[in-house]
């Protein structure tokens, strides 16, 4: 008897309990809603990667270069030719069979070139850089591999 008098109890204290909370005026009921909220993440941006390759074939109208470039580990890429998409700027000057260093950006099965130049280029703008700020150029390992990619 005792129990089933505390339980009784129990139960008219949290019904009237939730009964009251429903009467308070500053609770809004409403406001506690998830419904039509966005909770959308926030995209990562692709990731960029630099390589050194050979040119093995330039599509104007389709403005894609065709690389056979060395493993990219940036990108979990082995050594393979693969094409990429890039802009008429982005080739000029370029040509079949030219060793070029670039900078790519991988998204899902896209990848787009987001800067290329022949090595020979690059390493003498990269020199200026350098000698510009009184620093001597470092050798770079990645560049020496450029011809394994041929």
């Amino acid at each position: 008897m005792k129990y089933m008098l505390v339980a009784i109890t129990n139960v008219i204290a949290v019904v009237s309990l939730a009964s009251f909370a429903e009467d308070m005026p500053g609770i809004q009921r409403d406001a506690t809603s998830m419904a039509g909220v966005q909770m959308e993440q926030p995209e990562k941006p692709a990731p960029t990667a630099r390589a050194t390759g050979t040119i093995k074939a330039i599509d104007n109208e389709r403005q894609v270069v065709t690389l056979a470039h060395g493993a990219v580990p940036a990108l979990k890429w082995p050594q393979m030719t693969m094409g990429f998409k890039v802009t008429a700027a982005q080739l000029k000057g370029l040509k079949v069979g030219d060793q070029v260093t670039f900078e790519c950006r991988a998204d899902r099965m896209d990848a787009t070139i987001v800067s290329i130049a022949l090595i020979q280029q690059w390493r003498q703008e990269r020199r200026a850089r350098y000698a510009a700020g009184g620093v001597a150029c470092p050798k770079s390992s990645s560049l020496a591999t450029a011809n394994r990619a041929s």
